[in-house]
């Protein structure tokens, strides 16, 4: 018995229009991430890249759970002697909600070659005005 594998001319990459509203992040990116790696497909093999588009809307609305909205860092490093930089989650989502699930959902993909086209299309919009109506994508709630 041969093992399928399928040809990049017969992958086809969907769209899909997640409303961020009212959901819990880790949850959110969870689903978006599956989404962009392709394993919601029956033909899934770990080594194409076989994700579909996805779209969210509402970035601004999404929420944590508990304490954490007081306690979630975000911490980068420059490389240089003090160069750490600390953001509270509180202040990313005044700056830009939109890193906050891009952070998120970077996070959990694989961290190959792949990720960098995974990423390119993950589309986040503040407010229910997107560019993609043309695609019509598919709505998951």
């Amino acid at each position: 018995m041969k093992t399928f594998l399928p040809k990049v001319n017969e992958i086809e990459h969907k769209w899909y229009l997640i409303d961020a509203t009212d959901k819990v992040l880790g949850r959110l990116s969870t689903t978006i991430a599956v989404l962009l790696r392709g394993k919601n497909k029956r033909i899934f093999t770990h080594f194409f890249d076989m994700g579909d588009f996805v779209v969210v809307i509402n970035s601004e609305k999404v929420k944590l759970t508990g304490s954490k909205p007081d306690n979630k860092f975000y911490k980068r490093y420059s490389g240089y002697p003090s160069g750490q930089n600390i953001t509270s989650f509180k202040k990313m989502m005044e700056k830009d909600p939109r890193k906050v699930i891009y952070h998120s959902v970077n996070g959990m993909l694989p961290k190959n070659k792949l990720r960098k086209k995974m990423m390119k299309r993950l589309k986040i919009y503040i407010g229910k005005e997107h560019l993609h109506q043309a695609q019509n994508p598919e709505l998951i709630s």
